[in-house]
């Protein structure tokens, strides 16, 4: 896998550049993996309903053709687009999905601080009030007693978000991981659809971390986790 280190780079000449790369590839051409911050902006998925009304003037809104619904990417934000031949890998989505999961999970664990999934809501979420704390929570996703496949947090914030396009077994777009930015453009939307979701930054952890610490832990368990 070729790494890219983009640095700061516009949302929408990104996106450009990921559907020309997705596009243009042949079925031998080696993966890469670019990392990358955004200057501020929100992005809408497919599902676009989640954005609460007005959504903030100063900051832009662009449309794609990712999964998902409504993020935001901005300063001290990790980005990371995998764009990998899932053929070649032998993943299903389902299989690809959990392996982003899963490495900003052990991301996470390097700076020992636990993370956890949802059923139901892809994505990678802690618990703020006791992030380095091994204990196990009840059933999550699941509220006692219910049968119902809405996700339940349980106190728990989102610290990374996942929304992945899959085009002729070749995937583009990604995942953002919240290191050490300004949370409040969260605040005019449901983050990833969800209403009253939480979310959160590993500076919010109390880890004194800038996405330069972090890029070579991501990039890191990237590359182990998407190869096959």
């Amino acid at each position: 896998m070729i790494v890219k280190h983009l640095g700061v780079v516009e949302y929408e000449s990104t996106y450009e550049a990921m559907q020309a790369f997705t596009r243009d590839r042949s079925a031998d051409a080696p993966d890469e993996l670019w990392l990358c911050e955004h200057p501020s902006v929100y992005t809408l998925g497919l599902s676009e309903q989640s954005a609460l009304t007005p959504l903030r003037a100063d900051i832009a809104c662009v449309k794609t053709n990712r999964g998902g619904q409504i993020t935001y990417h901005g300063p001290g934000q990790i980005v990371a687009y995998p764009l990998v031949n899932l053929s070649r890998l032998n993943f299903f989505v389902r299989e690809y999905v959990f392996r982003l999961e899963e490495a900003i999970i052990k991301t996470l664990n390097h700076w020992d601080v636990t993370a956890h999934r949802v059923p139901h809501a892809p994505g990678v979420y802690v618990n703020t009030k006791d992030p380095h704390g091994h204990g196990v929570l009840r059933k999550q996703g699941v509220a006692p007693g219910s049968t119902s496949t809405e996700p339940d947090f349980m106190g728990l914030s989102k610290i990374a978000a996942l929304g992945v396009k899959v085009s002729r077994h070749f995937t583009y777009h990604g995942l953002a991981l919240n290191v050490n930015m300004d949370l409040s453009p969260f605040q005019s939307i449901h983050p990833c659809g969800y209403e009253g979701l939480n979310t959160t930054d590993l500076r919010s952890l109390g880890l004194v971390l800038n996405c330069e610490d972090v890029q070579p832990v991501l990039a890191e368990k990237l590359q182990t986790y998407l190869s096959p």
